[in-house]
């Protein structure tokens, strides 16, 4: 996808906040540190937009990324961050659920998994929640590019095994410092998008 415009609109914390342009909104969900900054500026082709930080947590609202005029990148709150208290991390779940459930312009959710690493609890209990809902949803395996060339695909298929993934959710190996799996991901999320507006022109 040729990027022509991509800016950070807001950092929301309700729904008060959020925009009010009907846009389709791409929510990306995954650990604190697990690369979803990165993972933005790759996609939008840009260095410095999304600010990445080596303290997790940071992130502690709702990031807007309005890119080309035509869709939004959602950065939500990390999740499995001990270090901050018990009330900080109910809040910022109750925030994220609250958003993941009633948003209607949420179009699809990128679950992110450090591929270095088998699924957390916390990324199987994300995952698990996300198809109880019934929320569309993609894996992107990010860091990619820390592994030997020789261990990647057992490293996908321990991800794949251990979340227990349906064969036709998407795992995608993505690398911010190579660019592997940018054209790939945008294909999925252009493609689920077009699709959805077909069944909203059918609907009406």
């Amino acid at each position: 996808m040729k990027i022509k415009h991509a800016e950070f609109l807001i950092s929301a914390v309700g729904s008060a906040q959020l925009p009010t342009d009907a846009l389709p909104e791409i929510a990306l969900a995954g650990r604190s540190n697990v690369g979803k900054s990165s993972l933005i500026n790759t996609m939008i082709e840009r260095k410095n937009l999304a600010r990445t930080s080596s303290v997790p947590g940071k992130t502690q609202q709702m990031n807007y990324y309005r890119i080309n005029n035509q869709l939004y990148f959602v950065d939500l709150p990390g999740y499995g961050f001990a270090k901050v208290s018990k009330s900080q991390r109910e809040k910022w779940g109750r925030m994220i659920e609250n958003y993941l459930l009633s948003r209607e312009h949420l179009k699809l959710v990128l679950h992110i998994i450090d591929a270095r690493h088998p699924p957390t609890a916390d990324d199987q209990s994300m995952y698990e929640w996300l198809q109880h809902f019934g929320l569309p949803v993609i894996i992107v395996a990010t860091k990619m590019d820390k592994l030997r060339k020789t261990h990647v695909t057992r490293h996908l298929k321990i991800i794949r095994q251990t979340l227990q993934l349906e064969n036709e959710i998407p795992l995608i190996a993505f690398s911010s410092e190579t660019g592997l799996g940018r054209e790939e991901l945008w294909n999925h999320i252009l493609r689920f998008i077009q699709l959805e507006d077909q069944d909203s022109e059918v609907k009406r």
